[in-house]
């Protein structure tokens, strides 16, 4: 058993019956197992658990022993303060912080299979991209399935913009914020970015939008970065957070972003700050955004964001880099801003009163460029190409969708080679 494999056996479930007690005999209902965190921090975030019939909404962390917690220095980590279930394969000690935090263990040496077990890191072991690559070459598949993916993932991104617009009542400019701040986190601080811009009353964010400043001191603030001034930059943003804070009163809430595995034009401060200037200079974001008519349209509203001058010789706070340059955001990170947040806004906005709308969403991801990743360049390499954004969307989309899942029977490709195989 591995550590990594307990982690793959709780995101896809893999147990003999699903029966969970706690330490101390109470029985324990997953209503939602969390996102799987392959970044630092606690294993699977936002998850859900039900135990002597209260609710407890936060993040689970996984260990093979429970003596792992100590080992691994989590107890002084504040990335693990919003700990609601630890889990363990075996329990070995009892943790007496997480006692007297009332946060419960859950031990699954009984209800894993040890076929299972065998099966499973057999299937872990394997290097291949996907299931069937070794047959790929062996017969050609036409490709027909670029717009029917495009459009499943517009409805599904689409149910969740709806959901959080019933949550904020309608208000699509506070939804839009909500949604940029997860793209401008990229994969590492999406989920904590969303977090900080739902934290935020979205009439606090207009009031305060004419002063770049108080919009970043507000960003930093709530990032937990202000509360140890190193110069006099970070004393004017802690002065501003301070004042913000008492006027709006704003919660006492730290989320904090993370560095780990980024490079340092990716740095949380940087993006946070490049949000800042967006909504600083453009007003009126949602309209501009719903009204823009071209790929060219969209790109002016973003090509002048840029981090505030402080971050032109720096990447962290107080720590003064050696090269002058302004922080621009590049037209890659432009393309995944309309791609993940603009578009599927647009289609959620028009769908249900411009039924032409599906044909103008789909020449957006046709005029453009394909993106640039590990997936795509695997994609390449089985002789697939990708003229543009709906393509490379479309075959991340049949990846994660189908073959991660390895979903083949359900797959066009997979249903080609195994019928012909």
């Amino acid at each position: 058993m591995t550590e990594k494999l307990l982690q793959y056996l709780w995101n896809y479930k893999v147990f003999k019956h699903f029966d969970f007690k706690d330490l101390e005999g109470n029985p324990v209902e997953i209503l939602d197992f969390g996102k799987w965190n392959t970044d630092s921090g606690p294993d699977f975030l936002s998850a859900k658990i039900k135990i002597n019939h209260i609710i407890f909404a936060g993040n689970i962390e996984l260990h093979i022993k429970s003596s792992d917690w100590i080992f691994h220095n989590h107890s002084q980590d504040p990335n693990y303060e919003n700990i609601i279930l630890h889990v363990v394969f075996q329990n070995d000690i009892e943790i007496d912080e997480l006692k007297n935090k009332n946060i419960p263990t859950l031990e699954l040496r009984t209800h894993i299979d040890e076929n299972i077990l065998w099966k499973h890191e057999k299937l872990l072991s394997e290097s291949q991209f996907i299931a069937c690559e070794n047959l790929f070459d062996s017969i050609k598949i036409p490709i027909h399935f670029h717009e029917e993916n495009i459009l499943k993932k517009l409805e599904e991104k689409s149910l969740e913009f709806e959901k959080s617009l019933e949550q904020f009542k309608n208000n699509f400019e506070a939804v839009l914020f909500h949604s940029l701040a997860y793209s401008f986190g990229l994969k590492v601080n999406a989920f904590i970015f969303k977090q900080i811009a739902e934290s935020i009353d979205f009439t606090t964010l207009l009031k305060i939008r004419q002063n770049e400043t108080q919009l970043e001191a507000l960003f930093f603030g709530i990032s937990g970065w202000l509360e140890n001034p190193e110069d006099n930059q970070m004393k004017i943003w802690k002065r501003e957070f301070d004042f913000i804070k008492a006027k709006f009163n704003i919660t006492d809430l730290i989320i904090r972003p993370k560095f780990l595995r980024l490079r340092p034009p990716n740095f949380p401060t940087i993006r946070l700050s490049q949000l800042a200037n967006l909504y600083h200079f453009q007003q009126n974001l949602f309209s501009k955004i719903i009204h823009a008519k071209s790929s060219d349209e969209l790109f002016e509203i973003f090509k002048d964001i840029k981090a505030s001058e402080y971050w032109d010789h720096h990447f962290n706070f107080g720590k003064i880099s050696t090269a002058h340059q302004l922080k621009i955001v590049s037209k890659d990170f432009i393309e995944l801003i309309i791609l993940n947040t603009v578009l599927p806004l647009k289609y959620t906005y028009h769908k249900y009163h411009h039924e032409e709308i599906t044909d103008e969403i789909l020449d957006f991801y046709k005029n453009l460029s394909a993106e640039k990743n590990s997936i795509i360049d695997d994609w390449k390499k089985l002789g697939l190409k990708c003229k543009n954004a709906l393509e490379s969307q479309s075959l991340i989309y049949h990846y994660k969708n189908s073959c991660e899942e390895k979903n083949c029977l359900h797959c066009s490709i997979g249903f080609k080679i195994l019928k012909e195989s």
